[in-house]
């Protein structure tokens, strides 16, 4: 069952995955910048209803034509929508595609009263596939297990905040977060025992994710040059973003890899 539901996973991918069209530009920059537009086609916006009009609070990786990985602590009792081939939030470009909710399959062990907990991570089936094309594509998945070495430069995207309590960014933010080895973030003075082995550390300086970020892709480029998600941004310190010692902690997506492919399988 598991070698089918990877094979499910993989060959969803008509147009391979983690090979965008638009290569980004990955200078080791030391904050956020702007990225190259659609260099990460993968990256959406989740989107809620708020009156009549929708809003950015998570970001999100597209797997799959019809399927997104997020975060657990992103979903809630609201009306969802996502948008891919977007780069500026604030206007239409006339490259996003915009769809409905199918369902969301929401991790089981999820904890809303336990980010430290771990398990934080949900799939988005949409209410139709998305049309792959230069600007949307999927990222890749990792192989079940896999570790990220320390030290390994890694890219989180997203609309979060520029600072902590500031403005979301209107144009897709990249930033180099090199990861930050489990036996490092989990020691005293850093994560200590918050941090579990299912989760990835990014940074620990004055680069971090922040509030708007979450549920968004920690970009790794692989030996073999295609660019796998292996983290779902979930959480950083209650001191605030880019807080020495406190990297931006992710979902370890290599510790999910089957319940992702039984999760696609069975729905």
């Amino acid at each position: 069952m598991m070698k089918a539901a990877l094979v499910l996973l993989f060959a969803a991918c008509a147009h391979g995955c983690g090979s965008p069209s638009y290569q980004p530009s990955v200078s080791r920059v030391v904050n956020g910048v702007d990225a190259r537009p659609y260099s990460w086609p993968w990256q959406i916006s989740l989107q809620y209803l708020s009156g009549s009009t929708f809003r950015h609070t998570c970001g999100g990786t597209l797997l799959a034509p019809n399927w997104v990985l997020t975060a657990g602590h992103c979903i809630g009792p609201r009306t969802y929508r996502v948008v891919l081939g977007e780069f500026d939030i604030t206007r239409e470009e006339g490259y996003e595609q915009t769809r409905s909710v199918e369902k969301i399959v929401v991790h089981p062990r999820w904890d809303d009263n336990c980010l430290s907990c771990g398990n934080d991570i949900a799939m988005i089936k949409l209410a139709s596939p998305a049309v792959l094309n230069d600007k949307v594509q999927p990222s890749c998945v990792p192989e079940s297990g896999e570790v990220t070495a320390h030290n390994e430069p890694c890219y989180i995207t997203g609309w979060g905040r520029i600072y902590s309590g500031g403005p979301i960014a209107s144009k897709l933010q990249q930033a180099l977060l090199p990861v930050v080895g489990h036996s490092v973030c989990s020691s005293s003075g850093w994560w200590g025992s918050t941090v579990k082995t299912t989760m990835i550390c990014g940074g620990g300086d004055i680069r971090s994710g922040c509030h708007g970020d979450s549920g968004g892709p920690l970009n790794c480029k692989g030996v073999d040059g295609r660019w796998f998600v292996q983290g779902v941004t979930s959480f950083v310190s209650s001191r605030g973003c880019n807080t020495p010692m406190k990297p931006t902690v992710f979902t370890r997506t290599s510790s999910f890899t089957k319940w992702i492919s039984d999760t696609m399988l069975q729905n």
